[in-house]
């Protein structure tokens, strides 16, 4: 099996490495620069290729591996030049595209499919050490299922599949679980700053606490995993939280009390609070009520 790998960031270097590791024969990388090409084909140990289409010329898998918005692109440029072939495998690695991206691919007689890791991968070193073992989805051509399903057990993953129409959602859900997961980090520390904790401390204290909640949604799911004062229904605390924020961070409010609805949902899912002690959260952490006083905020939905 011959790879080709077209697009030199994280994850096309990490999938070279990782494949190469797995006795898949690397045919070669190009990438929109040659500096970049020339630094992946090192740690890939693989040739560098200056067109795209000289890259799939020489693969059985073509992995686009560059950013979402150059992929339809890259497939059409070397769909053009004559790259593809029938037989042949396009894959790309986007969440949020289809496999339709890939259809001058498709013209060419080549099988189209997208390969997804649900993973972060901030730059190739992460992408070598987190995509094993991870999961993947897998969407597109059924005849290119075998070898996308044979590349994830090859990376001790597992897979499932998922049609071309779930697939914006399925990526807001990834979103939520990695990217916003890094904002309502960045909220809690905004908020320890305004508290006088020093930035440091605090990063070092948050990670333990947020590792053992990860530990607990493990062990007992969601809702149950819940704790905390809405879990419990202690509006005191909450109404405290608020009026500290009004003097010291009101531009978190709004995100704050947003999350906050959300939770009272997750609270009465539980079971922990009845109907009355969530209509009471619900009233103090309305848009309105909980920006009050603040002075420098607008009303929560407005433009």
């Amino acid at each position: 099996m011959r790879v080709g790998i077209i697009g030199a960031g994280s994850v096309g270097t990490g999938m070279g490495i990782l494949l190469g590791q797995r006795g898949y024969v690397i045919a070669g990388v190009a990438s929109r620069t040659l500096a970049s090409a020339q630094k992946a084909a090192a740690r890939i140990k693989c040739p560098v290729y200056t067109a795209p289409e000289e890259v799939a010329r020489r693969s059985d898998l073509v992995l686009i591996t560059t950013n979402d918005q150059a992929i339809g692109p890259v497939a059409e440029v070397v769909a053009g030049r004559g790259g593809f072939r029938p037989g042949q495998t396009v894959m790309h690695m986007s969440g949020s595209l289809t496999s339709d991206v890939l259809n001058p691919a498709r013209e060419a007689g080549a099988w189209a499919v997208s390969l997804h890791p649900l993973q972060s991968c901030a730059d190739a070193d992460r992408a070598v050490a987190n995509l094993p073992g991870s999961v993947f989805s897998i969407e597109g051509d059924r005849e290119a299922y075998p070898l996308a399903e044979k590349i994830v057990r090859d990376l001790e993953g597992e897979f499932f599949y998922i049609t071309a129409e779930a697939k914006p959602l399925y990526h807001a859900a990834a979103c939520v679980a990695s990217n916003y997961l890094v904002t309502l980090v960045d909220l809690s520390r905004q908020l320890m700053a305004a508290a006088g904790v020093p930035a440091e401390l605090a990063a070092r204290a948050l990670e333990p606490l947020s590792a053992g909640t990860w530990k607990n949604i493990a062990a007992r799911g969601v809702p149950e995993a819940l704790t905390g004062p809405i879990s419990r229904g202690d509006l005191s605390t909450i109404t405290d939280h608020l009026k500290a924020m009004r003097r010291k961070a009101p531009e978190l409010i709004p995100l704050y009390t947003a999350l906050g609805r959300y939770t009272v949902g997750l609270a009465r899912r539980k079971g922990s609070i009845d109907e009355h002690k969530a209509a009471a959260f619900l009233k103090l952490m309305a848009p309105a009520r909980a920006t009050v006083e603040t002075g420098s905020l607008r009303r929560a939905g407005e433009a």
